[in-house]
């Protein structure tokens, strides 16, 4: 029964009754506010930071470090033989928004800061890495350390290019990846089991809940399933995202195609990457490109420019704006981001002292062409904590630090 039901009945009559039951009923009234926020939430896997990375991954000797090198205009060797690539390359690059490059007309600031996307350029895998064959240790330490996952895979024919498994065949190569990612994460649960189970043992401890969890999570693993595609909650995510499953990352598929494939729209391959996909990551999406192309292009194509963004957007990311004559700067966050937490990614002191956010819409600023016009139009916002930051949104926010922290 609960305290304000035991008051109606029996109401406290000493001061010390009085306190016992305003403290009562100021446990549930917090226990009630948790319990409403974690369901408000939406589960997102992966690390809460808005500072995240993407890492290139397939087979040996596919072109990786080309198309590294194509999306962040970098020069690492980029050789025909398998392992070119030991330790990962990193650079970032930026992310095209004709929003961003309006906004800077528009303002003409001193400085222009676009939002970026990091990415990570991963040593090639092959059959057997999860038990150390290749680079397999580096290489599966080094895929844990990013946040998505563009997957690469060969879809051309060419002679003078080898092969780890000496023939073509993308639809093995995409099958011994999957493979071999979730062996590393049957062994990383296979531990957390064991490691759990011990310590849910000693008095007090809160481990049964957590050990339940990746029970479950190894069960539907077990069953074949990648972990993003399981529907988990809160509590949940907030387990599997401690655990650093590669399976957990999300997946862009990226098919390597030759010149004339690409030039004629049509591959052989193409097809059957669709089906593969489509039956065992249903939801993932492929992107067919050509990296050979792409090196004979001198400015980035609408494909470069595509595989940005969906990197990007796989990442669930979105950028929000503020705007002067100073500068003109988009800021990365995610896109369940509340108002207090985007102005701390500007500086901690903005969210330890948020009083407000005064928001304008990208569309309705282009629109009416100035802030003034804008705010005359009744479409300049002022928004409190719980507002959720969305993309596009031009922001101005309102801090005020009074106390230590």
């Amino acid at each position: 029964m609960l305290p304000w039901q035991l008051c109606r009945q029996a109401p406290p009559k000493h001061l010390g009754q009085w306190r016992l039951f305003s403290k009562s009923c100021a446990a549930l009234a917090k226990k009630a506010k948790k319990a409403s926020i974690e369901n408000s939430e939406k589960a997102v896997l992966g690390r809460p930071s808005n500072n995240l990375k993407m890492g290139v991954v397939g087979m040996p000797n596919i072109g990786k470090s080309s198309l590294f090198n194509l999306l962040t205009s970098s020069s690492v060797p980029a050789e025909n033989y398998p392992f070119c690539t030991i330790d990962p390359s990193e650079a970032r690059v930026q992310v095209p928004d004709s929003r961003f490059d309006w906004l800077c007309e528009t303002y003409q600031p001193k400085k222009q800061t676009p939002a970026h996307l990091t990415i990570l350029d991963i040593a090639g895998l092959v059959r057997g890495a999860a038990q150390g064959a290749g680079l397999g240790n580096a290489f599966l330490s080094n895929v844990a350390s990013v946040d998505a996952l563009y997957h690469l895979v060969r879809a051309f024919e060419n002679d003078d290019i080898t092969h780890v498994e000496d023939t073509v065949d993308p639809i093995r190569d995409l099958a011994i990846i999957q493979d071999e990612l979730r062996l590393k994460d049957e062994e990383t649960l296979e531990r957390t089991i064991a490691e759990f189970a011990r310590q849910a043992k000693f008095p007090g401890s809160k481990k049964k809940e957590e050990l339940a969890i990746v029970e479950r999570v190894a069960n539907f693993m077990s069953q074949g399933n990648d972990v993003r595609k399981g529907e988990w909650s809160v509590a949940d995510v907030n387990v599997i995202n401690g655990l650093h499953l590669l399976t957990a990352k999300p997946v862009i598929y990226l098919a390597n195609v030759s010149e004339d494939d690409l030039e004629s729209n049509q591959n052989r391959w193409l097809p059957r990457i669709r089906e593969w996909v489509d039956e065992n990551s249903r939801g993932d999406l492929i992107l067919p490109l050509s990296v050979a192309h792409e090196e004979l292009v001198d400015q980035p194509s609408e494909a470069m420019k595509q595989v940005i963004l969906a990197g990007y957007n796989s990442l669930q990311l979105i950028h929000y704006f503020t705007c002067g004559a100073d500068e003109v700067r988009a800021w990365t966050v995610r896109d369940t981001t509340k108002a207090p937490q985007a102005a701390g990614v500007i500086h901690t002191d903005f969210e330890r002292g948020f009083i407000a956010a005064d928001v304008m819409k990208y569309d309705d600023l282009k629109e009416m062409s100035t802030e003034t016009h804008v705010r005359a139009a009744g479409k300049f916002m002022q928004k409190g904590r719980d507002y959720t930051i969305e993309d596009g949104d031009i922001v101005h926010f309102k801090f005020n630090v009074t106390k230590k922290k």
